[in-house]
């Protein structure tokens, strides 16, 4: 299959949709008790049941216009079915809740082992969309996988310490806007050493 650029609209809404509906549909039903087939839901139970097939959904459609699926997708899209799938059948919402700490450990362990050979696997996924030196790759890699490793220890903290209307609320904007802002942060990295034909200096040492 053919690889082809999507718009960063369309892109946007098959990223970001399937979340905006979950807190949506949470926040609309939070309150209320769904009865199926004699068995009795919470609201957060029946949007996570929701969920997982418009993520599915979402995901399957980027594949079928982009021609490709990066590996992370694949993961991410593989533990809400296995967490939220556990959710609905057990009716537990701490399986949810926990599924981004495992996201996260598990992006930070791949990119930890990855450095540990002398490595950035982070080059390896993005390095044809993003040009820059390795040593910029094996710093970047670094801070992220630091910032996976406190994704991961916030999400614990607040889904244990919080309610789940405030979990939900950190799931939707909370790790949204830490990952947007983690991201503009490196803007002096990627100045450095984005340009292949200069060294540029240590971003460390400024």
């Amino acid at each position: 299959m053919s690889k082809k650029s999507l718009s960063p609209a369309i892109k946007n809404l098959l990223e970001y949709g399937p979340l905006i509906a979950f807190f949506v549909i949470y926040f609309l039903i939070k309150d209320d008790t769904i009865t199926v087939l004699g068995a009795d839901y919470s609201g957060f139970i029946v949007a996570t049941a929701v969920f997982i097939p418009i993520l599915v959904a979402s995901t399957g459609l980027a594949w079928a216009l982009s021609g490709e699926i990066s590996k992370m997708q694949v993961v991410t899209v593989v533990l809400v079915v296995v967490f939220g799938g556990l959710t609905v059948f057990l009716q537990d919402e701490r399986f949810f809740k926990l599924k981004p700490t495992m996201i996260y450990l598990l992006f930070a362990g791949i990119l930890g082992f990855g450095l540990w050979r002398g490595t950035s696997y982070l080059e390896t996924v993005m390095g044809a969309n993003l040009k820059m030196e390795r040593a910029g790759w094996m710093i970047l890699t670094k801070r992220m996988t630091w910032f996976f490793l406190g994704l991961a220890i916030a999400n614990e903290a607040i889904w244990r310490t919080q309610s789940t209307e405030t979990w939900v609320m950190f799931k939707t904007f909370g790790l949204t806007i830490a990952t947007f802002a983690f991201l503009m942060s490196q803007y002096k990295l990627f100045a450095a050493y984005g340009d292949l034909d200069n060294s540029g200096d240590d971003p460390d040492q400024k």
